[in-house]
């Protein structure tokens, strides 16, 4: 068993390495392991690479929400379509992912939450979601253990949670019952191309040959694309998050408000946060990429966690350019697994407990902390680049990606393919943050 901050469900990776597949998926996380998925079941061969264990990263970190509401609105066709898609997942994988339909809440405490929400229940009526304002006598029955002041309540009945631990590996053991191969320990150096097209990987194991190639790599993403001279715009985002137990009376619903968050989980315990805070130590890539990022970070500054500390040295260290015969950065760190930040921790319980009492006595079982991929605009990537035919980027999910991951595993299936997407791809195309590698470009 993996020694990681979180359990995750046991995943054993294949021995034999292909030689030649359609399609190599770089990164076992939940957009790999769904667009292998999608993949294997329309009857192409595909290998997915893992560097370290199948969903180590922020695939089983994250809330396990399965949500619509709050979205972009540019992301929001995807989000409903992969709601869809959760809710017949444990039938169509014949295996549990602890996905239930339980709705979520947003809590306002202030004016300004309000008048945003208010806002946004305006936007999920544009798209026929069921986001609406709970009744004062609604907000009595849903929300027990309330301690009052909630000034208005956005919810969404159709969304809902998972359990991301188990459900990514269940995911991929679904992915190779429809034929896919699954290597784990095996990290990608670099991607081959013959005539300008992709031909193929290295990998530490040795050569797949393959006619497309999928970086689903998370927050690997960047640094694996800038060694093909592709500069992929994403930084790096701290998430903590911490398990408690020792609450009683509370709903089952996922629960967001301004400065808090949870969710039960199937156990019972609860998934704690200090929700619209996030760390972001500053890197040099913060520096490189200070132009793509500024204008989000004017809007959204009330949300980060601004750090300045050893993390910009150790990145800085990093190597940014190998070949396929060097150890890389991905063989060197086989899983981010950051150290705990009890201090969110603690604040997340003065949260809670200010507005549920419940929470007074809750005791923490663990505390973890996860890195999400972000984009400029905070939507994914999934798209060609346009300019390396066969190579497709899905990535820069900012924390969205356990709940929209089914969607986007088809969509890029879809982008591979050739089948009618589901939902437009303009949206996600690379085109829209660096027009080099859009179509145009080619």
């Amino acid at each position: 068993m993996n020694q990681l901050s979180i359990p995750v469900a046991p995943f054993i990776g294949d021995d034999t390495l292909p030689k030649a597949v359609d399609v190599v998926v770089i990164g076992g996380g939940i957009i790999g392991v769904t667009t292998a998925m999608e993949l294997a079941e329309r009857g192409i061969s595909v290998a997915l690479c893992e560097k370290g264990v199948i969903a180590g990263e922020q695939s089983a970190r994250n809330w396990g929400w399965t949500r619509q509401m709050g979205r972009d609105e540019r992301e929001l066709p995807l989000c409903i379509h992969s709601v869809a898609q959760w809710a017949g997942m444990d039938a169509r994988i014949g295996r549990p992912t602890g996905w239930r339909r339980t709705g979520i809440s947003y809590l306002s405490y202030t004016r300004r939450d309000l008048k945003g929400w208010l806002a946004w229940a305006e936007i999920g009526k544009r798209h026929n979601l069921d986001a609406r304002m709970l009744s004062t006598r609604e907000v009595t029955d849903m929300l027990p253990g309330n301690n009052g002041g909630i000034l208005g309540v956005l919810h969404t009945g159709s969304d809902g949670r998972a359990e991301p631990w188990v459900a990514v590996p269940a995911m991929a053991e679904y992915a190779r019952e429809k034929g896919a191969r699954i290597l784990t320990q095996c990290a990608v150096r670099t991607v081959e191309t013959a005539a300008g097209k992709v031909s193929g990987v290295i990998t530490e194991r040795g050569e797949i040959r393959c006619q497309a190639v999928v970086l689903a790599g998370g927050i690997w993403s960047r640094l694996f694309a800038g060694n093909m001279g592709i500069d992929f715009p994403q930084l790096k985002v701290i998430g903590p998050v911490a398990r408690i137990d020792n609450v009683e009376g509370l709903t089952d619903m996922p629960i967001g408000a301004g400065d808090f968050a949870y969710r039960k989980r199937l156990d019972g315990s609860f998934t704690i946060a200090v929700r619209n805070k996030n760390l972001a130590p500053i890197t040099p890539d913060h520096f490189r990429l200070l132009t793509d990022f500024f204008p989000t970070f004017l809007t959204s500054w009330r949300e980060l966690s601004v750090q300045l500390n050893g993390e910009f040295f150790r990145e800085a260290m990093i190597r940014r350019r190998w070949s396929s015969s060097d150890t890389t950065p991905f063989e060197a760190c086989r899983t981010m697994d950051p150290a705990p930040y009890p201090g969110f921790t603690r604040k997340a319980l003065r949260n809670l407990s200010r507005h549920f009492p419940g929470f007074a006595k809750a005791r923490v079982l663990n505390e973890w902390a996860g890195v999400m991929d972000a984009t400029p605009d905070a939507i994914p990537v999934i798209s060609p680049i346009h300019t390396v035919p066969g190579f497709y980027v899905a990535s820069g999910f900012s924390g969205h990606g356990f709940g929209i991951g089914p969607g986007a595993g088809q969509l890029m299936a879809d982008l591979i393919t050739g089948d009618r997407p589901t939902v437009d791809p303009a949206v996600f195309d690379i085109s829209r943050l660096r027009k080099q590698y859009g179509l145009a470009a080619k």
